[in-house]
């Protein structure tokens, strides 16, 4: 189940009491600070680069997998990279579309990031719930512990608003509970393991090609041309402008805005980034990366989800491209939230100008 029939599921369900984010913030940064990002262009903190051995903290910080046996899934799957793998207190707890209460939550990424044994974070999902438990974050706690988070989609709101809280370097990036393929891995490589730099991020894998065969899938369209660089911000589109005007959102300015979402139809699509353009984010960028838009509801009488994209982004004077391997799709790339990258529009291409991990 992607993430709108998800949301759609809730509305049946009662709201949970949020949680006092005045009893709860976590020490260090309050809610009201301006955030690392937002502070020049200090170099942001860098994680440990990950090598077989190390022990993984597995977590659920926004919707559970349907079944325990979903879950030990996700465990053979973060075993078979290398890793030892911790699992997080409440790993296994639901509650209807929430992987436990908000404190559980929140409770389980705080130890993950306090606990010395844990060299990195993964999430085992995405769904809903992610933003509930920003204000219940010990972002100092992150910050004096650098480690890897890797997830996307929902987890999108984790990875952005603590590279801004923390100056902590997140990764956008699949989740524990799916199968890598050759692509995804070698992806997942070359930025967490090995570190390397420069590298393409989001390049379309290799196809064969032959007379009257060429690529049709992973196409990359070029809406603006130009080159910019900038550190990179982004996710999740539905993410990402749920976080406009909270003390989460991250600092537009001069930054590489990726974006991509799943099941929303055109003109959704276009309402979230009319909003993103109206609460002026969008002027604020040095260039737009659009991954990919899956399982859109497209039908005769819409414009086209190219339609959208160009009209709202290619008159901002910036680089934007679209097709890029980030989103819901198997074959994913790794995009470090808070990295400098470089895209050009003439290209079609996203390139990551130096590492990531230590």
């Amino acid at each position: 189940m992607h993430r709108r029939k998800l949301i759609k599921s809730m509305l049946a369900a009662p709201l949970l009491g949020a949680a006092s984010a005045s009893a709860q913030v976590g020490s260090g940064l309050t809610p009201s600070a301006e955030g690392y990002s937002a502070i020049g262009e200090q170099a942001p903190l860098l994680p440990r680069r990950l090598k077989r051995g190390m022990t993984v903290g597995l977590i659920t910080p926004a919707s559970n997998a349907w079944e325990d046996e979903d879950i030990r899934f996700a465990i053979d799957v973060v075993k078979s990279l290398g890793f030892r793998v911790k699992e997080g207190k409440h790993l296994y707890q639901r509650t209807q579309y929430l992987a436990g209460p908000d404190d559980a939550r929140a409770q389980d990424l705080n130890a993950m990031f306090a606990d010395p044994e844990v060299d990195a974070v993964f999430c085992l999902r995405g769904g809903y719930g992610t933003p509930r438990i920003l204000p219940l974050l010990d972002y100092e706690n992150i910050r004096r512990n650098p480690k890897v988070l890797l997830g996307y989609s929902d987890i999108t709101a984790l990875l952005n608003a603590i590279y801004h809280r923390s100056g902590l370097v997140t990764f956008h990036g699949p989740i524990a509970a799916q199968n890598f393929t050759d692509y995804t891995y070698g992806e997942y490589s070359k930025v967490l393991m090995h570190g390397e730099s420069p590298v393409p991020l989001g390049a379309p894998p290799a196809f064969e090609g032959a007379p009257g065969r060429v690529e049709r899938e992973n196409r990359i369209t070029r809406f603006a041309g130009g080159r910019a660089q900038g550190r990179l911000i982004g996710g999740n589109l539905t993410l990402m402008s749920s976080l406009i005007g909270t003390p989460y959102e991250p600092d537009y300015r001069e930054k590489i805005l990726f974006l991509e979402d799943v099941g929303e139809a055109p003109y959704r699509v276009d309402r979230m980034l009319t909003q993103m353009w109206l609460a002026g984010k969008l002027q604020q960028v040095a260039g737009i990366a659009f991954g990919k838009f899956t399982e859109a509801d497209i039908n005769e009488n819409t414009f086209s989800m190219e339609h959208v994209l160009r009209e709202r982004c290619a008159g901002l004077g910036v680089p934007v491209v679209r097709g890029l391997m980030i989103g819901h799709v198997e074959d994913q790339s790794v995009v470090p939230v808070g990295a400098m990258a470089e895209l050009d529009g003439d290209a079609g291409t996203l390139v990551l100008r130096d590492p990531v991990v230590a």
